[in-house]
């Protein structure tokens, strides 16, 4: 080497540093590959993701062969850097090539290349794969003793190198994976997405028509009384009791409403008859449960129960639905907004609104983890029921009581404090 010329040298020091740059850019490259897409790749038949994958099987010895191949450059480059020096510039050309290499090595075998192959490892790692998988298996013998050793003393650390990485995405990464996505998935499917995972931290009572609210035919009432109900109702399924909505017998469907009104005239007989069996679930029953339950049941109204057997409210397919891709329905029986904006910001909020609606229409942060309704968690703060109209501040909202009717709190106003 020392009579070799020295364009002959520096043309295979330049060679030298593209190859410590070729296995420091494949290194960071295979090690950056998002794995959940390159499993989607691999199932397109795409080249390069099958080869990539072929490698990252055992990433130990992938890991050994880089860095066999970048350390046998770097040493041989470090050794022709040297006699260049010499020949250069005598003995100090030691210390010269020394710190010449560092810098040249840094830059641009190491930064650069590791830069680029971290921002795009799949233009980088697919292609590198073509050579670094010909030659996995040609220095395979090598590889295996390296790895041999080295996997002895990961086991010694008390690490287990054969070990299948954990891939499986977790709700939470599931989550920040959706919301991170960006441009790749639209705003209104990212929404839908989220909405679809939030089913399993609900249950139907955060989502029910409390039992208050319930519009049904109550068999105590008479023809005329059970007849207006009918005429007026929006919905398509009207629960059915008697004495006490904690005796809901059936449920009647308006496409029977021919068999069971003549006329001006109700047919109490057929009624009964026409009505379906009521169908009774928990009130803790989560929501991607209960969308099964429909699914299966084929059944899309539900009673929900407590514990002790006690009507709550109804619950209906279509408000589940509603949970996933926003408000579809409208109730034509509601006339008036239960939130509505006043003009110095503040908010006058019905008090039986339920909270998670509050929170997703305006996007606060109200406790749900006790009361539904936002009457029952002032009620809840204040540990008693107020004589008159109170204020109270919970968490960063203040809330001012402006209507109360017996026991329950009507009316509210309420803004975020700044």
């Amino acid at each position: 080497m020392n009579d070799a010329p020295l364009g002959l040298l520096f043309s295979i020091l330049a060679l030298l540093v593209i190859l410590s740059a070729f296995f420091s850019s494949a290194e960071t490259a295979m090690m950056s590959l998002n794995r959940h897409k390159l499993k989607h790749l691999q199932k397109n038949k795409i080249g390069g993701a099958i080869r990539a994958g072929k490698l990252l099987d055992r990433p130990d010895r992938l890991i050994g062969l880089i860095l066999i191949g970048n350390n046998l450059v770097n040493i041989f480059a470090s050794a022709v850097a040297t006699v260049i020096s010499i020949r250069l510039w005598g003995d100090a050309g030691v210390y010269i090539a020394t710190g010449a290499l560092t810098v040249v090595i840094l830059v641009f075998a190491e930064v650069t290349p590791k830069t680029i192959a971290a921002l795009h490892p799949e233009r980088v790692a697919f292609p590198a794969s073509v050579i670094l998988l010909p030659l996995m298996t040609l220095m395979s013998p090598v590889v295996a003793m390296v790895n041999a050793v080295t996997n002895r003393l990961s086991r010694l650390l008390g690490f287990d190198p054969k070990k299948e990485a954990y891939e499986h995405v977790s709700a939470d990464e599931l989550r920040t994976i959706v919301t991170d996505a960006g441009k790749l998935i639209p705003a209104r499917h990212r929404e839908l997405l989220i909405n679809i995972m939030d089913l399993v931290q609900v249950s139907v009572d955060d989502i029910m028509v409390p039992r208050n609210e319930v519009y049904g035919i109550n068999l105590d009432n008479t023809d005329q009384e059970i007849l207006l109900k009918i005429q007026s109702t929006a919905h398509t399924r009207l629960p059915v009791w008697r004495d006490d909505i904690n005796n809901i017998i059936g449920v009647l469907h308006m496409r029977s409403i021919s068999r069971v009104v003549n006329g001006l005239t109700l047919d109490r007989i057929a009624l009964e008859r026409e009505m379906e069996k009521p169908y009774f679930v928990p009130e803790s029953t989560p929501l991607h449960t209960q969308l099964i339950n429909f699914q299966e049941m084929k059944k899309p109204l539900a009673v929900v129960v407590d514990e002790y057997g006690e009507v709550r409210g109804v619950v209906a397919l279509g408000d589940i639905l509603e949970e996933i891709v926003g408000d579809f329905t409208s109730n034509m029986a509601e006339t008036t907004e239960s939130i509505l904006l006043e003009r110095d910001g503040s908010y006058i909020i019905d008090g039986t609104e339920n909270i998670r609606d509050i929170n997703k229409t305006l996007g606060w942060a109200l406790p749900k983890d006790g009361p539904k309704t936002l009457s029952g968690l002032i009620l809840e703060y204040l540990e008693s029921f107020p004589a008159a109209p109170a204020g109270l501040t919970i968490g960063n909202y203040r809330l001012e009581i402006l209507e109360l009717e017996g026991n329950v709190v009507r009316s509210v106003r309420a803004q975020p404090l700044v």
